[in-house]
């Protein structure tokens, strides 16, 4: 066995249909034991907000040791960890295969799990969850629903942080009266058929986000793979369910996950390779499904096939050369790499990506941006996100780029958030954007 997490890290299968899976005395042995390997080690103390009330628990605590700490103390700890993965995935030197076999967010995700099987879970983030619904309810009336979440407006934002616990000052997303599906339905981009990439397949896993919020990250991933050759589809069964997951709502999660794979699997089956559009889609295909459902064929499959939107780009680019046509983007990028991103272990994609751009100054910042979902919106758990999320907006307010961009479109908002509460004489850019737009921008397909 090698010390110091030198082989490559190995996830284990989620035994969430074991009772014992949801029994809080073995939840708390599995706490006890994992905590006091974190207390001897503290080599995520700069990670999110997790680690650091750990260790002042342990630090604060009658013999500084974990045997003085009240196990009813570590629900703050759980709270503040936002399943980033970073801590597995880059820091701990104990995961498996090491005998310590520790997996610090999966253990959150497990008492989570518990707290939900046991009703505690809590009813607002519960809501939030729901994307299709909401998406669904919002979407014909999204100029009203805009009005009333914006954080300019004083009269509706104050009532709903008191009704709901939601920030007054966070920053939610905007809904659009059309989705991406209906515009990817009404306006198909000509494919290339110069390109050296002609003949590829693909089909764009639509994620709730861009269908809903954001439809313009997915037309640009359109147009752009279009110019490169690629002929494309558009696909949205439903949520990937990574705002389940973050809720500790399992079965939801499984749900979910059958029924976005018995439709994406049939596309697979014709060639075409899966593209999604968000990191946490990204992850939740690739990683998160294949473990909490191990024995489903279609999902061990469908993961093999799928690659982040970044990553397919550059997939493009090293294998067949990517299409001519770009030009420089004036004024420099300040790229923040999402974690959910880095989780995925497929390298810095959306720098590879936007170094395509000629002359393009970038800026990379590899720091978790605190956002974390609900975490980052809620009035009580907000300002820990903020907290975590300064040294990147610091970074970027440094950097004074043209450009903000994250592959996650969430932690872009809250990054722009927090350089607003930073001194600096540059501009703050008025909208984030996901890497592919900067690419769509310079190939001049987008304004």
């Amino acid at each position: 066995m090698k010390e110091g997490s030198t082989e490559a890290p190995i996830r284990h299968a989620l035994d969430w249909n074991n009772p014992d899976f949801y029994d809080m005395e073995k939840i708390d042995a599995e706490l006890h034991r994992v905590f006091d390997i974190c207390h001897g080690c503290r080599r995520c103390f700069n990670l999110c907000d997790s680690f650091p009330r750990l260790f002042d628990l342990v630090d604060e605590s009658p013999t500084g040791e974990l045997d003085s700490v009240d196990s009813k103390d570590f629900a703050p700890v759980v709270e503040a960890c936002t399943l980033c993965d970073m801590c597995f995935m880059t820091k701990c030197p104990y995961v498996p295969p090491h005998e310590f076999n520790l997996d610090f967010p999966h253990l959150m995700l497990r008492y989570r799990a518990a707290q939900y099987k046991q009703g505690n879970a809590e009813f607002v983030p519960g809501q939030l969850a729901e994307m299709d619904r909401n998406g669904t309810l919002a979407r014909p009336l999204a100029p009203l629903v805009n009005w009333g979440s914006s954080t300019d407006n004083k009269l509706t934002r104050p009532i709903v942080e008191k009704i709901t616990g939601i920030d007054a000052k966070a920053e939610l997303p905007k809904f659009n009266s059309k989705t991406f599906v209906m515009n990817a339905k009404s306006a198909p981009p000509a494919v290339n058929k110069d390109a050296p990439a002609f003949g590829r397949k693909a089909v764009l896993y639509a994620t709730c986000f861009v269908n809903y919020n954001n439809p313009g990250i997915g037309m640009a991933a359109r147009a752009v793979l279009a110019k490169n050759g690629v002929e494309t589809e558009v696909v949205y069964p439903a949520c990937c369910g990574m705002p389940f997951l973050e809720q500790g709502n399992l079965p939801r999660v499984a749900q979910q996950a059958g029924k976005v794979s018995r439709e994406l699997i049939k596309w697979t089956d014709k060639g075409y390779d899966i593209i999604t559009l968000t990191a946490s889609c990204g992850l939740m295909l690739k990683f998160e499904w294949p473990l909490i459902l191990p024995e489903d064929k279609a999902i061990a499959r469908l993961s093999k096939s799928t690659f982040d939107i970044d990553e397919y780009i550059v997939d493009i680019a090293k294998k067949q050369g990517i299409a001519p046509g770009m030009q420089p983007l004036p004024g420099g990028a300040s790229l923040h790499l999402a974690c959910h991103a880095r989780a995925q272990n497929m390298g810095a994609k959306g720098a590879e990506l936007l170094r395509l751009i000629p002359e393009i100054k970038l800026d990379v910042i590899e720091r978790c941006s605190g956002h974390g979902g609900t975490f980052g919106v809620m009035k009580k758990t907000r300002p820990s996100a903020m907290k975590v999320g300064k040294p990147v907006a610091a970074a970027a307010r440094q950097q004074a780029n043209a450009f903000v961009v994250s592959e996650c479109p969430l932690a872009a908002k809250h990054i722009l958030q927090g350089m607003e509460n930073i001194d600096g004489e540059a501009k703050i850019p008025e909208q984030a954007h996901h890497p592919v737009e900067l690419l769509a921008r310079a190939y001049g397909l987008t304004p």
